[in-house]
């Protein structure tokens, strides 16, 4: 595999520009003033984004993977952050080779 040099130039432009948007969307967020719905919405950002990453993935896999998605989801309810992430991981491991 090669790499020329206009793809080497849009990789480069294209990681410049994300993070250009991310960098000018934290330094725009401490800036603003929210009260009421629009700070509620603006909370609600970050569990939606995850969300919608986490959720194709999990429904789409397998049903270990959606069971083990399921019961770490009801973990991170109870659990610290690490505690769930070990207890998903020990989930997907364990329903993968009871269900294989």
């Amino acid at each position: 595999m090669s790499l020329d040099g206009a793809t080497l130039a849009a990789i480069l432009a294209m990681a410049l520009i994300t993070y250009a948007t991310r960098t000018a969307g934290l330094a725009l967020a401490g800036r603003l003033a929210l009260a009421g719905r629009a700070k509620a919405a603006f909370e609600a950002i970050p569990p939606a984004v995850l969300t919608a990453v986490i959720a194709p993935t999990a429904l789409a896999t397998g049903w270990p993977e959606t069971l083990a998605a399921a019961i770490t989801a009801l973990a991170a309810t109870r659990l610290p952050l690490l505690a769930t992430i070990a207890l998903g991981v020990a989930a997907v491991v364990g329903l993968r080779a009871v269900m294989a």
